[in-house]
């Protein structure tokens, strides 16, 4: 192997070992996400994937109209059974309805904060901002800024690697 060759072959496995490494910290932050996430809005009764569900539906492009289930797998990039088995949970607990939309056929429904899911939603930010807070100690608003843009840029990836979902 001559040196052009040997150089290439160490720099791809260091570059596959970096990657590793990466992917191991991913996985680890987001199994530390879930169980600290789930503690810090514990107190409402909610979960993770709740605050995600709610945090969604709560944004000011959506909290009148709400999103289609559709627009809501896009967007938290989450399966149907796993988003149906979440919204069935916030439904019950009367923080979530499905409306049909005046439409066609008005099979088409949109999911909405309901009264009771804003004033939860707006009980919760407190507890929320102390775990941004906390978990982004020592990080600058341009780190964060940076991050987050390289996130979405592993994200994007990701994303061109997923088949799409059906339905």
């Amino acid at each position: 192997m001559d040196q052009a060759s040997a150089s290439a072959a160490a720099e791809e496995q260091a570059r596959f070992d970096v990657a590793n490494r990466l992917f191991l910290r991913l996985y680890q932050a987001s199994n530390l996400m879930h169980k600290t996430g789930t503690k810090a809005v514990g107190d409402f009764g909610a979960t993770t994937q709740q605050w995600a569900v709610l945090g969604a539906l709560s944004r000011p492009s959506v909290r009148d109209r709400g999103m289609t289930v559709k627009q809501l797998i896009g967007f938290l990039m989450v399966s149907r059974q796993n988003l149906t088995a979440v919204l069935d949970r916030l439904e019950q607990a009367g923080l979530v309805e499905r409306v049909r939309t005046a439409g066609a056929d008005g099979r088409l429904r949109h999911v909405r904060l309901t009264s009771q899911g804003i004033d939860i939603w707006g009980a919760m930010l407190g507890s929320i901002r102390r775990y941004y807070d906390s978990a982004l100690d020592g990080f600058s608003t341009e780190e964060c800024v940076l991050l987050f843009k390289l996130l979405d840029r592993l994200r994007d990836g990701l994303s061109r690697m997923q088949e799409p979902e059906e339905g």
